[in-house]
């Protein structure tokens, strides 16, 4: 009895009833939106599906629906609809769309990723959109983070895309150099090119690892909100993903160049240059579960609405 009555919506705020039906006609609403899209919907799943960069794109939405399930016994049943913010919200979603037909009336016909980008951004700004005319301002805000977390589902554009893997090309290469001179192997650096004892490394596009680092990234805010509960924890686990992936990086090609050095050259066609990538990535979960257990200490403690600590067991 006791955990039914912490279910009950509070006086005045509605009911479960009218959240039904308000979710209802948010499923409603999205499906209309969905078949308004279904062409770049269908699109961008044939993309992530043949870009091996973008391919966790199909499992965000299942995310951010197991998060705002998990936790649905905290909401407060409040639907109070924000017709200014659905109108804002609306509005950018249409900006989008008339970027899109703009360039495509003046000649610039978008393709691949950026026509992706215009049209999957779109399609989250009328949802956010109808979330905030059907649920408001107040339930949308508990659910804030599963739905922000919808970004992901966009592709990054292709001049972002390119500027991201060249800088991380450029300091992997940086952090190889200096892995080299602590392990006391000669190296020197010119650009992207690391010359070793009758060996050069380039450190192409592929290196860079920005696949791995964009999934760190995306589970570094999943860590954040499921286990951290201040704002400059979550920031800073989110931030410690960009060295995170310089310094993995920058070992990874120091240990094929070292296996190139004093093994054999024909390591830069090994198992661990060409499918080391999970082993990397696993050894860079290592520091960054150790930050995350850190952070945890710092953490506020959540107390009940009547001020007392919670109860174990309820």
């Amino acid at each position: 009895m006791k955990v039914l009555s912490m279910l009950q919506p509070p006086p005045g705020l509605g009911s479960p009833a009218a959240m039904t039906r308000s979710l209802r006609t948010l499923a409603a609403v999205t499906l209309v939106l969905l078949l308004f899209f279904i062409k770049p919907c269908r699109r961008l799943i044939t993309f992530s599906m043949h870009d091996e960069l973008f391919s966790y794109i199909p499992l965000v939405p299942f995310i951010s629906v197991y998060l705002l399930w998990s936790n649905k016994q905290r909401f407060v049943f409040a639907v109070r609809p924000c017709w200014l913010g659905a109108l804002v919200a609306s509005l950018a979603g249409a900006a989008l769309l008339a970027i899109y037909w703009m360039a495509s009336w003046t000649g610039h016909l978008l393709e691949g990723p950026d026509y992706l980008t215009l049209m999957t951004l779109s399609l989250l700004c009328f949802f956010w959109s109808a979330c905030l005319a059907v649920l408001g301002a107040q339930v949308l805000g508990q659910v804030a983070f599963p739905a922000a977390f919808l970004i992901f589902a966009v592709p990054m554009p292709t001049s972002w895309l390119a500027y991201v893997t060249t800088f991380f090309q450029y300091t992997s290469a940086v952090a190889a150099q200096g892995f080299f001179h602590v392990c006391g192997t000669p190296v020197s650096r010119d650009g992207l090119i690391l010359q070793l004892p009758d060996f050069a490394l380039r450190v192409a596009p592929e290196c860079s690892g920005i696949h791995s680092t964009m999934v760190l990234f995306m589970t570094s805010w999943i860590a954040g909100y499921m286990f951290l509960n201040r704002a400059w924890q979550r920031c800073l686990l989110a931030l410690i993903v960009i060295p995170l992936a310089i310094i993995r990086n920058g070992f990874r090609i120091c240990v094929v160049g070292e296996l190139c050095v004093h093994v054999s050259h024909e390591m830069i066609d090994s198992p661990i240059h060409r499918k080391g990538g999970p082993l990397f990535f696993a050894l860079s979960l290592i520091p960054f579960l150790l930050l995350l257990l850190f952070l945890r200490r710092f953490n506020i403690p959540q107390i009940q609405s009547n001020g007392r600590q919670p109860q174990p067991g309820i």
